[in-house]
């Protein structure tokens, strides 16, 4: 039986007529192939729409809580008119019959009378439809209905079962416990027992309370919550409620006092202490947990249950922190259920230690400048460091290298002033730093001869540690500052020489270097050492300077004579040299030489040695030029009054 394939469309004025071939074969038997020939011919053809005829159907999606006998769906098919069924009634037909949905007569699909089932998550129907008209052409198709999952939420508890614990004593209507169940329009009611004599509920709050005044005992409540729009929408749970004796004593906790230290780096969220509380009255699942005390404690600590823990920071270089002395107090309250409650506190006392965090920071701009004159133990400046922890900028100084001719400078380990701290407890542990310390910065001094000359500049290598910064003295954080020194060059002054020329007369005698004089010359107002050496007049080397002594060597002078001495006197070896230049006119007397004893009587007449006078006249002398004018001009003057006094004559 050859068909025509569901959804397939024929169109005479583009296909006419399909070849089809047909293979048949039987066992043991040879193949037949033989060819059918289907012609197609023009005339008006009953089609349905391509997604109702498809294989899988059209697809319609509705909500649950759709309405009854709903329209869902229509059958539209080309043409409209003239449509019959079998039976010759126009219309459609539904092949299946397995679904609660209708189709009409119109080919309208509805919806369920009885509208569709909620409870269901997912709902699905098929109807295969078949449509013909009154010429019996005919299409078919399916439509598949999905039901869509409620969005209105089920009415449902958290808690299946719950423990509910009421003390002996509780009067009449006091509020036992509350049940919740989520979902709409949520109702509740006590299904067990069937009529309840010591207990009663808010159908609509879910509250639970006493009908009379309890005694010990214990009771099971069933509790059903629904939709009381859907009543099929229902969850239940189970209440065992126990009424106890009640114990007037209070519960006790160990640790009774709570002392602890912890370093300023400890995280939020560790555990500080954990309290064993038990309660006499029964288990310790009834105890609550409360922290009490100044705002500062709270905000740094929590309770988890039995466990105290540092709720933030415990930040020792705070100012908060030392505005408390470093220590927080709190009070953890235990309090058991009952009436009245009853509560135990438990005191605590928690002590923030420092931790060495930060390292010291170098001051910007450590640049100085000191005169090359500078006297010993002058101050060139003071480098101030800073450091972050408490307490702040408590820092040691000390030069990489120690002083020494390459490094004539030295650091003051502890100088300077700062604004008043707070002041810290008494700590064994941390010395108490009084509220007027001072500021530590150090100090830079000079410790040796500066030389511009030399040393344009200094660079020097300062090390800053810091102290009391760590519960363990050990533990201390140090970086190195570079520290720039420039010189600044000052002009040597000429020494001064009083007198500047002097005549002296001495007698040579045998033996050692004989003393001379001694220059009496002042230099540069800070008191530098002054040089001397002789310029000229010691070609023979018979003189010799020692500082600003000069010393005459003893040899074989027969005769008196007179030797000038030219002496340069200088300061600060600079370029250029500032120096001044003394004369010295120095007139030897050669001693006697003793005459032997003999018959003959020698006689030894001593030279008188001249008397040189030193005098300083004025003097002219003009260029040859000037002259030459002058003698011209002369002339010319002279010319001029010659023929001006014979003119007059001649008159």
């Amino acid at each position: 039986q050859v068909t025509l394939r569901a959804g397939a469309e024929l169109d005479a004025s583009r296909v006419n007529q399909y070849t089809l071939t047909l293979r048949a074969s039987c066992p043991s038997e040879d193949e037949v192939e033989e060819r059918l020939f289907v012609r197609v011919t023009a005339g008006q053809v009953l089609r349905c729409d391509a997604p109702f005829a498809s294989a899988g159907g059209d697809v319609v999606q509705v909500l649950p809580d759709t309405a009854p006998r709903t329209p869902l769906y229509a059958v539209l098919p080309q043409p409209l008119g003239g449509l019959t069924v079998s039976g010759g009634c126009p219309g459609f037909r539904l092949r299946n019959h397995d679904t609660p949905l209708t189709l009409t007569r119109r080919g309208l699909v509805l919806a369920p009378a009885g509208g569709f089932n909620t409870s269901q998550d997912t709902q699905t129907y098929r109807l295969e439809i078949e449509v013909m008209d009154r010429h019996g052409h005919n299409c078919s198709g399916a439509v598949r209905v999905e039901v869509l999952p409620s969005c209105r939420p089920c009415v449902t508890f958290l808690e299946l079962q719950r423990d509910v614990v009421v003390p002996e004593g509780t009067g009449p209507l006091e509020v036992v416990t509350q049940v919740h169940a989520s979902g709409d329009n949520v109702y509740y009611a006590i299904l067990a027992p069937t009529a309840p004599t010591l207990f009663t509920i808010d159908e609509v709050t879910g509250e639970i309370r006493s009908t009379c005044q309890l005694e010990v005992t214990h009771a099971r409540l069933l509790v059903r919550a629904y939709n009381t729009l859907h009543p099929a929408d229902h969850a239940t749970t189970t209440l065992n409620i126990t009424v106890q004796g009640t114990d007037r004593r209070a519960p006790s906790c160990v640790p009774a006092l709570s002392v602890s230290q912890v370093p300023e780096t400890v995280s939020p969220g560790s555990t500080l202490v954990t309290l064993r509380c038990t309660d006499p009255a029964g288990t310790d699942g009834g105890l609550r947990y409360a922290l009490e005390g100044p705002p500062a404690s709270r905000a740094r600590f929590r309770m988890e249950g039995p466990r105290l823990q540092v709720n933030t920071t415990l930040d020792y270089d705070s100012e908060a922190v030392a505005a408390v002395g470093f220590q927080f107090t709190a009070t953890i309250m235990v309090t058991a259920g009952g009436q009245p409650p009853r509560s135990t506190r438990v005191p605590v006392l928690v002590t923030v230690t420092p931790v060495n965090e930060f390292t010291p920071v170098c001051p910007n701009g450590t640049t100085f400048t000191v005169l090359e004159t500078a006297a010993f133990g002058s101050t060139v400046g003071r480098i101030a460091g800073t450091d972050r922890d408490y307490p702040p900028d408590s820092i040691e100084y000390s030069l990489e290298g120690g002083p020494g001719p390459t490094q004539p400078f030295s650091i003051d380990t502890r100088t300077g002033e700062c604004p008043a701290l707070p002041q810290p407890p008494l700590h064994p542990w941390h010395p108490w730093v009084p509220s007027n310390s001072r500021h530590l910065a150090g100090e830079i001094r000079v410790v040796g001869p500066l030389d511009s000359q030399r040393h344009k500049s200094y660079r020097l290598t300062v090390r800053l540690t810091d102290t009391r910064n760590d519960l363990d003295p050990a533990k201390r954080r140090s970086r190195l500052c570079d520290v720039a020194v420039r010189l600044q060059a000052v002009p040597d002054q000429a020494p001064v020489c009083t007198p500047e020329v002097q005549e002296l007369q001495i007698m040579a005698r045998s033996g050692g270097r004989q003393s001379v004089t001694r220059l009496a010359c002042q230099g540069s107002p800070d008191g530098a050492t002054l040089a001397y050496t002789i310029a000229g007049g010691n070609e023979d080397r018979r003189f010799q300077l020692e500082g600003n002594t000069l010393f005459y060597l003893p040899d074989d002078l027969a005769e008196p004579r007179t030797f000038v001495l030219l002496v340069e006197v200088w300061g600060n070896p600079s370029a250029p040299r500032r120096s001044t230049v003394v004369a010295l006119v120095v007139h030897v007397t050669p001693r006697s030489t003793p005459v032997p004893p003999s018959t003959t009587t020698w006689h030894t007449t001593l030279r008188k040695e001249p008397l040189i006078v030193m005098r300083t006249e004025v003097a002219w002398h003009p260029p040859a030029w000037f002259v030459a004018v002058l003698t011209v001009c002369s002339a010319l003057l002279l010319a001029a009054l010659g023929c001006m006094a014979r003119g007059l004559l001649c008159r």
